[in-house]
């Protein structure tokens, strides 16, 4: 199977079976999905959306947690990994935000990235699920499955799998992609045990493919 067919296939299966994937974080603004996006990295979703809730109703948007203190805001969040480091990065945020750009979050990757907490991935995810910009965000799911399927060929950083997937993928489409790739990668495609009986790509998956191979 070449790589052009490969991505017709897998995805032909994902509009039909997944065209619905969205973010599992849960928000009500483009500033909670931020504050979300933030506390996400190297955590769960699951574990983010259990704090988020007390968190938004004291701080529901930029201009009431730019007003925050540390010592209250950090027991809001101590459950999250690096809490000192994201709770400090929020509150940055939070007054970078209300100064810089009027209490709007801003919708372009480079003013994204300039603030604290926010990296390529996080600044992706908020244009292309806001947004629904051409971006691709990568997290270590779509890292490994993009690399197993055979979407990406040597590429041995984000940045990279982020340009290969861009350049093959329909455009209107790659802020669906990233959703069923990190998804895909969750429930199915796991890191340690892929539950290869259930997947509905495995027929276009080189990892399956040389898996059988090698039985």
């Amino acid at each position: 199977m070449t790589k052009k067919d490969r991505y017709h296939f897998v995805i032909d299966y994902f509009i039909k079976n997944k065209l619905d994937a969205e973010t599992e974080l849960h928000y009500k603004s483009s500033f909670q999905l931020l504050a979300a996006v933030i506390l996400s990295a190297q955590c769960t979703d699951k574990r983010v959306n259990m704090v988020t809730p007390a968190l938004f109703e004291k701080y529901p948007d930029s201009k009431a947690l730019s007003n925050a203190d540390f010592e209250n805001l950090f027991p809001l969040v101590r459950s999250i990994s690096y809490p000192n480091n994201k709770a400090r990065h929020l509150i940055g945020m939070a007054i970078m935000v209300e100064n810089n750009y009027n209490g709007e979050i801003p919708l372009k990757v480079e003013e994204l990235v300039k603030l604290p907490g926010v990296g390529r991935k996080t600044a992706n995810v908020i244009t292309s699920v806001i947004d629904q910009q051409p971006n691709m965000a990568v997290d270590t799911h779509v890292f490994r499955v993009s690399a197993r399927i055979g979407l990406t060929t040597a590429a041995k950083t984000p940045l990279a799998t982020e340009k290969q997937l861009i350049k093959q993928l329909p455009k209107a489409l790659i802020h669906k992609a990233h959703h069923w790739l990190i998804l895909h990668g969750r429930y199915i495609c796991t890191a340690r045990n892929p539950k290869c009986e259930k997947c509905g790509i495995r027929l276009a998956c080189k990892f399956y493919n040389k898996a059988k191979i090698n039985v």
